[in-house]
C-alpha cells in the first residue's frame, strides 16, 4: 500500500510541475526532492548535488553537445538542397517518384544530423517547394516527411539512443549499430506506402520528369560525394573500431565544418549561430538527465521500482504481453512529452521490468526509439506536427490525418522488431570492438 501511496505522490507533484510551466529537468528534480525528504533519512542536498555532477561529468555525455553542434553546423549549409539534385534523378522513375526524396533525403540527413528537428526542417525547406510545383498530393508530401523526419531519432547518430544509453548505462556505440537497420527497414515500409499509394490514388498526377541519361545522372552524383564521406568517416570509424562514439562526433564536427568551409557557407555569423544552437539543446538535454538520475535515485531509495518490477512480474505477464503494455503506454505517453523526456522519465521504473523479463536492453532501446517516434507526430504535442504547421500553414488537424498511414507503419514495425528482433541484433553482436 506504501508503493501505491508513492506513486500516487510522485505522479501528483510531477504533473503539478509540469502543469504550472516548471521545465522538464527541474520538475524531475522537484519529484525527487520530496520523495527523498519523505521516504529516506538521507541529506538531500548533498545527495542531489554529487548525482548532478556525477550525470553531468561522464565522459559517454560528451558525444552528444558533439553531434547536436555537427547537426546545427550542416544544418546551415547547402547540404539539402546538394541531396535533392543528387536523389531525384535516380529516384523519380520509382513508383511514387519524387515523393521517395522526402524519405530518402530524410535517411541519409538523419545519418549526419542526429535530431528528429534539424532533419525536418531542413529536408522541408528544400522538398515543399520542389513537389509542389510538380504537382504531388499534398498531403502525401506532407505525411511522409513527418513520418520519414522521425528517421533522425533512431539512424546514428541518434540523441535519443545517447539519452538512452546513459540512462540505462548500455554501450552507446552498440546502441547506434542497433539502430542502423531497423532505421533502413522503416525507410524502405515507407517508400513501399508510396509505391502503393501511386499505383492505387485518383489524385496521383505529377508532373513527368525530364528524362536524364546515364550519364547526366552519375554528374548529378558528384552532389552527394560530402554527406556520403562524412557518414562514413563517422560510422565508419566506429564499425572499423577505430574511435569511439565521442571520438567519432569529434570527427564529425571537424568534418562538417570543413564541409561548410569547402561550401563558402561557414561565415562568424553562421557559426556562432550554430554554437548557440548546440549550447542551448545540449544544456537542456543536460538539465533533463540531470534530474532524471537523481529521481532515479531517489525512486531506487524509496524501492518503488523494485516493487513495480515485482509486482508486474506477479502478474506474470508473457514477454509479448509486457511489451504490449509498454507500446500502449508510451504512445499514450508521447502525445504529451518529447521522445527524450519521455525515456528519461520512465526508464527509473521501465529498467528493472525489463531486466526482470530477460528483454535484451540493446533491442530494447531500439524498440522505445520506434515508439517515441510515433511521439513527434502524435497530437496534442507532437513536435514534427507543429514544425510542419509553421511551415506550410496547414491545419493541425489536417498534417495529422496527413501523417496518420506513417504512425501506422512506426505501429507495423515495432511488430516487425518482435518478430524478427535480429534485425536489431545483429550488426552490433558482430561489430568489431573497439576502442575504450
Amino acid at each position: 500500500m506504501t508503493e501505491l501511496y508513492a506513486i500516487i505522490l510522485f505522479l501528483f507533484v510531477l504533473f503539478l510541475l509540469l502543469g504550472t510551466g516548471v521545465w522538464v529537468g527541474l520538475a524531475l528534480m522537484g519529484v525527487a526532492w520530496v520523495g527523498m525528504e519523505l521516504f529516506t533519512t538521507r541529506p538531500v542536498g548533498d545527495v542531489m548535488i554529487t548525482t548532478i555532477w556525477a550525470s553531468s561529468s561522464s565522459w559517454t555525455l560528451t558525444a552528444l553537445p558533439l553531434f547536436i553542434w555537427m547537426g546545427e553546423i550542416l544544418y546551415r549549409t547547402r547540404l539539402s538542397e546538394d541531396m535533392f539534385k543528387g536523389l531525384s534523378p535516380w529516384l523519380a522513375r520509382l513508383p511514387g517518384g519524387l515523393v521517395h526524396t522526402n524519405i530518402v533525403s530524410c535517411t541519409v540527413f538523419a545519418a549526419v544530423s542526429g535530431s528528429s528537428a534539424a532533419t525536418l526542417t531542413t529536408v522541408g525547406k528544400m522538398a515543399i517547394p520542389e513537389l509542389r510545383a510538380r504537382n504531388y498530393p499534398e498531403k502525401m508530401v506532407i505525411g511522409t516527411l513527418a513520418g520519414a523526419a522521425t528517421l533522425g531519432l533512431m539512424i546514428p547518430p541518434s540523441l535519443a539512443l545517447i539519452v538512452y544509453g546513459v540512462t540505462v548505462n548500455e554501450s552507446i556505440t552498440k546502441l547506434f549499430f542497433a539502430g542502423v537497420f531497423p532505421g533502413l527497414v522503416l525507410a524502405g515500409m515507407f517508400m513501399g506506402y508510396v509505391a502503393f499509394v501511386s499505383f492505387t490514388s485518383k489524385d496521383w498526377n505529377p508532373t513527368v520528369e525530364k528524362g536524364m541519361s546515364f550519364s547526366e545522372k552519375l554528374a548529378n552524383s558528384r552532389f552527394l560525394l560530402p554527406v556520403f564521406a562524412l557518414i562514413t568517416v563517422v560510422i565508419g570509424s566506429m564499425y572499423a573500431g577505430l574511435a569511439t562514439a565521442t571520438e567519432a562526433a569529434a570527427i564529425g564536427v571537424i568534418g562538417a565544418l570543413v564541409l561548410a568551409l569547402l561550401q563558402k557557407s561557414l561565415t562568424w555569423d553562421s557559426f556562432r549561430e550554430s554554437l548557440m544552437g548546440a549550447t542551448r539543446t545540449s544544456a537542456m538535454i543536460a538539465l533533463i538527465l540531470a534530474g532524471a538520475a537523481f529521481l532515479k535515485l531517489s525512486m531506487g531509495f524509496t524501492g518503488l521500482p523494485r516493487s513495480l518490477a515485482d509486482g508486474i512480474a506477479a502478474m506474470e505477464l508473457t514477454r509479448f504481453q509486457l511489451l504490449m503494455a509498454l507500446l500502449v503506454f508510451y504512445i499514450i505517453l508521447g502525445m504529451f512529452l518529447d521522445g527524450i523526456s519521455a525515456i528519461v522519465l520512465t526508464m527509473a521504473v521501465v529498467e528493472p521490468m525489463v531486466r526482470s523479463a530477460g528483454i535484451d536492453l540493446i533491442w530494447f532501446g531500439i524498440f522505445v526509439v520506434v515508439v517515441i517516434e510515433m511521439a513527434q507526430i502524435t497530437p496534442p504535442i507532437g513536435f514534427n506536427l507543429f514544425v510542419l504547421q509553421g511551415m506550410t500553414d496547414h491545419e493541425m488537424g489536417y498534417i495529422t490525418r496527413a501523417a496518420l498511414p506513417m504512425f501506422a507503419i512506426m505501429v507495423l514495425m515495432v511488430f516487425v522488431l518482435i518478430w524478427f528482433p535480429e534485425i536489431a541484433t545483429w550488426l552490433p553482436e558482430n561489430m568489431r570492438s573497439g576502442p575504450g
